[in-house]
């Protein structure tokens, strides 16, 4: 790291040079940081208050690990049902019906898993020989940030190559009485202040669907208030309406084409009333805001650095996350990238490659995703609609998940599977599965699309039974 000095509002300013500055420690950001650190690189990585980023303290770590809590006590409470009871002496059958959730404990589970991985990584920081440096930064000229510290003082930085992973923020809209009412975001409510006595959530995307089907599994009434068609829009209409079917198993009602209007106060104060465009009325204790994300772009100076955001106000890249600034970059959610964990991990490898001088892009990836629901989705590839809509001449197969004898065993026979195939070339163009282990699944359907197999030659596969992967076997099977 070297240092120089230049005439600035304040007079003669110190700027500290580095060979990579890092403004985000998200998974692509943390990973490059540490990565080019050990290879001997100066680097300063800033993050304002996440450490570890947004993953593991208020998404999918802390999200998954409740969910695992809360598919524990569904489990309990139907024991019975696999052939298990409790002595008379502790309470019977009917204790393990009963069996509730206690929040305090739920919430020290949550607070250790996420607090043991935060802790790794203020460990793993200073051991890969980055400075990892905890404050709000701000572009000041090209490739130049101010970084206001936790303790009020600065430093300014600048990058030989600069990366912005400043990830994404729960959205607000400018919705009629919304700043009239006490809300959370999804963020608010994986700190478990509480359990409602009616939860509504407003959006039925990837967010809303998974915090809808946690609370139904802890015994939670809840009301999704959704303005398309169906759920998760970007779906197919039959794996929708399975994932609808399965959260109004626990509980949950699904309105859809319920556009929001505005928002007020129940009678007395007591809760949330929501109306809908079409007069809808609904009331709850408490109201969930799960209308999308927000890229962390605003306050960044990125005009100063000449760096061009899209009109949602995400950093425009190329196909090697390029921004329109010489040597910046940026990667993750900031940056359009689907908005996984383990799609801003491929935006790291690419840059990796790129620094290391070889080739890499993100163009043509396959990247599937899964919706931790109960039952949960598995998805990688085109949807049926997606496939046809491209001009392709598609076969369908489908079967329940109750035909996969694994399913049988685990008493889990919810759901169904569906491949979608080219009839010309007979490749797979995609895939959904609902039921047990749904996201594990769909890695099998992606390795076979990366490796160009067949949907004839995943049939005839020889796959472990009973799995749940076997349900490839049976659902191809339906093609002939």
């Amino acid at each position: 790291m070297s240092e120089r000095t230049g005439s600035g509002p304040g007079g003669q300013e110190r700027i500290e040079e580095v060979d990579l500055l890092v403004i985000g420690g998200g998974k692509a950001g943390k990973s490059l940081a540490m990565t080019r650190a050990k290879a001997g690189d100066s680097v300063v990585m800033v993050e304002r208050d996440k450490v570890g980023g947004t993953c593991i303290n208020v998404a999918c770590i802390p999200t998954k690990t409740l969910i695992s809590s809360a598919r524990v006590l569904r489990e309990v409470q139907a024991a019975a049902a696999h052939g298990v009871t409790l002595p008379e002496t502790d309470g019977g059958v009917g204790a393990l019906e009963q069996a509730r959730v206690d929040l305090a404990a739920l919430r020290a589970r949550k607070e250790g898993v996420v607090g043991a991985m935060v802790a790794a990584h203020e460990t793993m920081f200073p051991a890969s020989g980055m400075d990892f440096v905890m404050g709000t930064a701000r572009f000041v000229a090209e490739r130049t940030v101010e970084i206001a510290l936790t303790d009020g003082s600065a430093r300014r930085v600048r990058g030989n190559t600069v990366l912005i992973n400043t990830g994404t923020t729960p959205s607000v809209p400018p919705l009629e009485g919304l700043d009239e009412v006490p809300f959370w975001t999804s963020e608010d409510l994986l700190t478990l202040p509480e359990l409602p006595a009616h939860l509504i959530v407003l959006g039925g995307g990837v967010i809303g669907v998974e915090m809808a089907s946690l609370m139904g599994l802890l015994g939670v009434p809840v009301t999704v208030v959704h303005a398309g068609e169906h759920v998760l829009d970007r779906e197919d209409a039959d794996v929708a309406a399975e994932v609808s079917a399965g959260l109004e198993a626990l509980g949950v009602t699904v309105l859809t084409g319920a556009r929001a209007a505005r928002v007020g106060a129940a009678e007395g104060r007591r809760g949330v009333v929501v109306t809908t465009a079409d007069g809808r009325e609904v009331t709850g204790s408490h109201l969930l805001v799960a209308l999308g994300r927000t890229p962390v772009t605003a306050d960044l100076g990125l005009d100063v650095a000449g760096v061009e955001v899209t009109e949602r106000g995400f950093v425009r890249v190329d196909e090697q996350l390029r921004t329109s600034a010489e040597g910046v970059y940026a990667a993750g959610d900031v940056a359009g990238t689907p908005q996984f964990t383990h799609a801003s991990w491929n935006d790291f490898r690419v840059l990796r490659d790129l620094l290391a001088g070889r080739e890499a892009s993100t163009a043509g990836r396959l990247i599937p995703w899964a919706v931790f629901t109960t039952p949960e989705l598995g998805h990688v590839g085109m949807t049926e609609a997606e496939a046809r809509r491209a001009g392709h001449e598609v076969r369908v197969a489908t079967t329940p998940t109750a035909a996969v004898p694994r399913a049988r065993t685990l008493g889990r026979t919810e759901g169904f599977y569906k491949v979608v195939v080219d009839a010309r070339t007979e490749r797979i163009l995609g895939a959904a599965v609902i039921g047990p282990e749904a996201s594990e699944v769909v890695t099998s359907v992606q390795m076979a699309m990366l490796g160009g197999l067949t949907w004839r030659q995943v049939r005839d596969a020889v796959i472990t039974h009973p799995t749940m992967s076997e349900g490839l076997n049976i659902v191809l099977d339906s093609l002939g």
